[in-house]
C-alpha cells in the first residue's frame, strides 16, 4: 500500500511540474522580414554576390576562349608552345579556384560580410528573446521556422510582435 501511494504521489508531482513549464514560439522568418536593417544588409550581401560570380564568370569565359583558341591552334603548334598554353590555361584555372575560394569559401568574403551585417541583427533578436523569456518564465523557445516538426501552435504562445516590439519595431 505504501508503494502504490508512493508512486500515486511521484505520478502527481510530475503531472503538476509539467502543467508548471511555460513554452513560447518566435516565427524568425517574420522577425527578420519587419527589421529593415536586415532587408538592406541583405541586398548588399546579394549586390556582392553577384558582383563576385560575375567576375568568376568572365574568368571563366576567358579560361573556355583560351581553350577553344588552344584546340584550334595546337596542329599548329611545337611541343613547346603546346606545353606553353596549356600551362597558361593550367595557371588560370588555379586562379579562378583560388577566387572562387576567396569570395564563396567556407572563411571566405561573403561569409565574412554575412557574419559582420547579419550576427549583430541575430544577436540582437537572441537578447530579446532571452530577456522576454526570462521576465515571463518561460523555459523553452521555439522558432516555428525552423522548427519542422511543429505542425500546430497557438497563436497565443507566439511571442514575435513582443520580440520586434523589445528591438524598436513596434507592430
Amino acid at each position: 500500500m505504501k508503494k502504490l501511494t508512493l508512486i500515486f504521489g511521484l505520478l502527481i508531482a510530475f503531472t503538476l511540474s509539467a502543467n508548471a513549464q511555460k513554452f513560447a514560439l518566435i516565427d524568425m522568418e517574420y522577425i527578420l522580414k519587419n527589421i529593415a536593417s536586415y532587408e538592406t544588409a541583405n541586398e548588399q550581401i546579394e549586390s556582392l554576390s553577384k558582383r563576385w560570380q560575375s567576375e568568376i564568370d568572365k574568368s571563366r569565359q576567358e579560361i573556355q576562349n583560351l581553350y577553344k583558341t588552344y584546340q584550334s591552334e595546337s596542329v599548329f603548334l611545337s611541343a613547346d608552345q603546346k606545353k606553353k598554353k596549356e600551362d597558361e590555361i593550367v595557371a588560370k584555372e588555379k586562379a579562378l579556384q583560388e577566387l572562387n575560394k576567396k569570395y564563396f569559401g567556407p572563411e571566405g568574403e561573403l561569409y565574412k560580410q554575412r557574419e559582420a551585417l547579419i550576427n549583430p541583427i541575430q544577436d540582437d533578436i537572441y537578447n530579446a528573446v532571452k530577456e522576454i523569456s526570462n521576465a515571463k518564465g518561460y523555459q523553452l523557445v521555439l522558432d516555428r521556422a525552423s522548427a519542422s516538426s511543429v505542425i500546430f501552435a497557438s497563436p497565443r504562445i507566439d511571442i514575435s510582435n513582443e520580440v520586434l516590439a523589445k528591438l524598436g519595431y513596434s507592430k
